[in-house]
C-alpha cells in the first residue's frame, strides 16, 4: 500500500454558483501547511433486547463535515480565504496595484468545493458547501505567519481520481512578521509585543434530513 507525502499534497478551491455543488471547472491550487477538513459518522449501538450476548451491527448516525486549514498570509492565495470571510471585495484601480477593500457584516457568505488529494495512494476528498466559520492569526516579532481557517462542510466525496482537474497556479508571494505593524489612525501604536485576530461569523448549521446523512 503507497504511503502519502506532504511534499506531493494538493489542495484546490472553487466558489460554488449553487450551495453544495462542485463547479465543473475553475478550481485554483492553494498552498497550506495543514488541514483537519474531514467527514465523520458516529456508529450508535442497538438497544434492541433478546438477541443474546453478541451485539447487534451498529446503525449510521448523521455524518458532520468540517475542519480547520492552516494557509500562509500571502499576496495572491489569502484573498480567497478574506472572499470566503467577508464576501467579494470592492476593487477599485485600473491597473496594478489594485486595492480590494473587504467589509464585515456581509449578509450571504459564498461557498467553496475543496478538495484534497494524495496521489500515492490514490484519495482525493471533494468537500462540497464549506463555508467560512472563522479565521484567526497572529502577529508577532518573528517565525512563520500563518492563519487557521475554520470550515463548516456539507458533505464529503471521496473517490481515486480528482475532479478538479488541472487547477490554476498561483505564484506564492508570502508575507512575514516583519513586513507588519500595527497602527492606530495611520500612527504606531506603542510597544506590541504580539497580537492575536479573530474574525468569526458565527455560523448555524441547518441540520436537514436528507438520503446522504
Amino acid at each position: 500500500m503507497a504511503r502519502a507525502q506532504g511534499a506531493r499534497a494538493l489542495m484546490a478551491l472553487a466558489f460554488e454558483t449553487t450551495y453544495g455543488t462542485p463547479p465543473a471547472s475553475g478550481f485554483t491550487r492553494m498552498p497550506f501547511a495543514s488541514t483537519s477538513l474531514g467527514a465523520e459518522q458516529p456508529l450508535l449501538n442497538s438497544e434492541l433486547l433478546g438477541y443474546g450476548r453478541d451485539p447487534l451491527a451498529p446503525i449510521k448516525d448523521a455524518v458532520t463535515a468540517d475542519g480547520d486549514v492552516v494557509v500562509p498570509l500571502d499576496a495572491e492565495a489569502f484573498g480567497f480565504w478574506l472572499k470566503a470571510a467577508f464576501g467579494a471585495p470592492t476593487t477599485t484601480g485600473t491597473e496594478a496595484p489594485y486595492t480590494h477593500e473587504f467589509q464585515s457584516g456581509s449578509w450571504t457568505l459564498p461557498s467553496m468545493s475543496i478538495e484534497t488529494g494524495m496521489p500515492e495512494v490514490p484519495r482525493y476528498a471533494m468537500y462540497s458547501g464549506c463555508v467560512l466559520d472563522q479565521i484567526t492569526w497572529q502577529m508577532q516579532r518573528s517565525g512563520l505567519l500563518t492563519a487557521t481557517a475554520r470550515l463548516v462542510a456539507q458533505g464529503e466525496t471521496v473517490g481515486t481520481t480528482t475532479s478538479a482537474g488541472t487547477p490554476a497556479a498561483l505564484g506564492l508571494k508570502r508575507f512575514g512578521h516583519f513586513n507588519g505593524a500595527i497602527t492606530r489612525n495611520g500612527t504606531a501604536l506603542g510597544n506590541v509585543v504580539s497580537a492575536e485576530i479573530t474574525y468569526a461569523n458565527n455560523l448555524d448549521r441547518i441540520e436537514t434530513i436528507r438520503s446522504d446523512g
